[in-house]
């Protein structure tokens, strides 16, 4: 009864199809000051839907005063059948506090969700996966169509659009992402919209900006950005080596985290270094914010744009000799400023921070390939082990490489082969997952049998300290 009208055949949306009257039962409360008492009375006799209140105007023969109300009742009831009626609305009509009359409920295109509209259109044989799932990146909505599904793909985009006030654009993806591009990005049809990827996206207190179409986003990996975010303490120097547009880079910069954030892409470079200057990624600790004399740097991020492998040596071997720092100064009030203003100027002493010499992380967010740039650790603190433990309290930096797998109930055999491919590609057996810290974490599906893991694991010394042995150059 309340389903949407059925049109299999329909190929462009027609709104004005979607229409529907139903003839219903309604309790007109005679008395306005009754109509909280009367709906408690009827809870059981109440229509009860979703996005369709119950109190409604009493139609115009019935009373022409806008502030007299009705109560739809469930189809059930009938006015001219009292065995329909319960008892207490036997009571309530013989006490003459309501009075039944028909109404007629009126639904449109604008009532239905995007699920009822797209049942009532799809085949009854395509209902059983109906294209439900997409991303949401800015105002753009990404789909990636099933073909059953593409004769009707239009019609979908339509409708998603009008039942997601927010999304402007639509979109559907037409390769593999990766497929024919290095960076990670994909090509596209727009079904609904302005092609305008154009996007800002909000994640972890900080502000996006970038082309959608340019650049690699998903923003179904918001809880992994934060969960190793959360991982990285104020003060310490991250590596991430495959930074994108900073979903890993800024946030942590926020938490004062030196953060030396490379991506090979020249437009997510762009974007990174823009979103830096954007979010203020300066000091700002709540105690000791950000000072005007800091404006136009951003001294917790350092941007670059290199190969991942060399950067991974590169970026080392100059953190090393890094001697940046930063001075917090507390933040004075206006009023604060004022009463100041009238005595000799005082001095304020600051907290100066650090960088530190070494990472104490590294991301290497690309999982398609990330694995086969361990060997970039082999040997990268070669000569150096004085500056760690047990010479000192600092300890050889975390591990955090992204990759694919396949999927199981309990991921015994997923993490099986990942750590394999770990010990093969930094050649070295581990003692024990507990002595290196491993952890495999499961970070999400992105097929029917294709799971997204995050490896981390700390570097061990007999990698780091490794002496690099020239490699034979095949003839």
């Amino acid at each position: 009864m309340f389903r949407a009208p059925i049109n299999r055949a329909m190929r462009t949306l027609d709104r004005a199809f979607f229409r529907k009257d139903l003839y219903l039962t309604a309790a007109c409360v005679l008395d306005s000051k009754q109509i909280a008492t009367c709906r408690k009375e009827l809870n059981h006799d109440i229509l009860k839907l979703e996005r369709l209140p119950p109190i409604r105007s009493v139609p115009s023969h019935i009373s022409a005063d806008k502030d007299t109300k009705c109560l739809l009742l469930k189809p059930e009831t009938q006015i001219e059948d009292k065995s329909s009626w319960s008892p207490m609305l036997h009571n309530l009509v013989e006490t003459q506090r309501v009075l039944l009359t028909p109404f007629r409920l009126q639904l449109d295109y604008n009532y239905w969700t995007y699920h009822n509209i797209i049942s009532a259109i799809l085949p009854e044989n395509e209902q059983d996966e109906i294209p439900v799932g997409f991303s949401v990146v800015g105002h753009v909505a990404h789909l990636n169509l099933r073909d059953q599904y593409l004769p009707y793909k239009t019609l979908i985009a339509s409708v998603l659009m009008d039942k997601n006030p927010s999304i402007r654009t639509v979109i559907n993806k037409i390769d593999d992402v990766g497929e024919e591009n290095e960076f990670r990005t994909f090509k596209y049809e727009v079904l609904a919209g302005p092609d305008d990827m154009i996007v800002e996206v909000k994640e972890q207190d900080c502000i996006f900006n970038f082309d959608y179409s340019k650049v690699y986003w998903n923003s179904r990996l918001g809880t992994e950005h934060h969960r190793l975010v959360s991982k990285f303490k104020p003060g310490e120097a991250v590596c991430d080596v495959m930074a994108g547009v900073g979903p890993f880079a800024l946030p942590a910069a926020k938490k004062k985290v030196w953060v030396w954030a490379n991506d090979l892409n020249p437009e997510s470079h762009k974007s990174l270094v823009a979103n830096a200057d954007r979010n203020k990624v300066r000091p700002s600790l709540p105690e000791f914010p950000f000072t005007a004399q800091f404006a136009k740097v951003t001294p917790f991020v350092r941007p670059f744009c290199e190969d991942g492998h060399s950067f991974i040596r590169t970026s080392t071997v100059q953190l090393l000799d890094s001697k940046r720092s930063i001075t917090l100064h507390p933040k004075v009030s206006r009023t604060a400023r004022t009463i100041e203003k009238q005595k000799p100027v005082q001095e304020i002493p600051g907290i100066t921070l650090e960088e530190p010499n070494t990472f104490s992380h590294y991301i290497l967010n690309l999982p398609a390939s990330a694995l086969t740039f361990l060997p970039s650790f082999i040997g990268l603190y070669n000569g150096h082990d004085h500056l760690f433990y047990p010479h000192t309290e600092v300890k050889l930096p975390m591990i955090h490489v992204y990759c694919f797998s396949t999927k199981s109930d309990d991921n015994k055999a997923e993490e099986a082969k990942i750590c394999g491919e770990i010990r093969r590609q930094l050649d070295y057996e581990f003692k024990g997952t507990r002595d290196a810290e491993m952890e495999i974490w499961d970070v999400r599906d992105v097929a029917p049998q294709k799971r997204m893991f995050c490896a981390s694991f700390r570097l061990p010394p007999e990698v780091a300290f490794r002496e690099l042995v020239p490699r034979a150059i095949d003839s």
